[in-house]
């Protein structure tokens, strides 16, 4: 089955602002554009996706997403993640993408949903909760249209009434590796741990997150 994965990217000075509090601007770019690199890198090296196409208005990662072979829409306007996702099916239906998989570029090791979630006996639209079990880290969907993609704020619940709405068969599916969104100091000690538990992994995010002058910066908890 012809399989596309849509990537929505902000531009990095406008991302991650929920780190604003905890992150210097500096390093928050610096972040956000690590780990944007490690998810297209995983996306290219995972051979069920024949596409990447990359929805986003930053210069940068559109170069960088052209030469690794994504398709790239210009999103200079920028209006959320849902109208950037449904840019993206738009160009997978003129492709005669049978499949899509809607993935942010904040979330961690994208890729391995893909052996879980893409078989073709998998129900139609696949929902991947972040870790609260509110919001959509993950929306498989077959055919790309089954439903629009809502994203945001209990998106999770949204998506599942979509689908329901729509008579499809609906599944949500905890993926371990896509429950952590990266919005506070509390998520980046997460993140931090699971990548020293698979040193493989996310290897730019890594080099970003262990540099040893800035450790103490972005090892912060939430306060109770």
């Amino acid at each position: 089955m012809r399989t596309a994965a849509i990537l929505p990217v902000k531009r990095f000075d406008r991302a991650k602002q929920r780190l604003g509090e905890s992150v210097a601007d500096p390093l928050r770019r610096e972040l956000a554009e690590a780990m944007v690199a490690d998810v297209l890198a995983a996306l290219a090296q995972t051979e069920s996706i024949e596409h990447t196409i990359l929805v986003t208005g930053e210069r940068s990662v559109a170069i960088s997403a052209l030469e690794q072979g994504a398709i790239v829409i210009e999103d200079d306007n920028e209006r959320g993640q849902p109208a950037a996702a449904a840019l993206g099916i738009q160009r997978a239906l003129a492709e005669g993408i049978e499949r899509v998989l809607c993935v942010p570029g904040d979330c961690e090791l994208n890729a391995l949903l893909y052996s879980d979630a893409e078989g073709e006996n998998q129900p139609a639209v696949v929902i991947v909760p972040d870790r609260h079990g509110a919001g959509t880290n993950g929306l498989l969907l077959k055919p790309p249209d089954a439903i629009a993609p809502s994203f945001g704020a209990n998106s999770c619940e949204r998506h599942r009434a979509l689908a329901l709405a729509a008579g499809l068969d609906c599944r949500v599916q905890r993926v371990p590796s896509l429950l952590l969104d990266i919005d506070t100091g509390a998520d980046l000690d997460v993140l931090r741990a699971r990548l020293a538990a698979h040193p493989a992994r996310a290897t730019r995010t890594r080099a970003v997150l262990g540099q040893p002058e800035r450790t103490n910066i972005i090892s912060i908890s939430t306060p109770a």
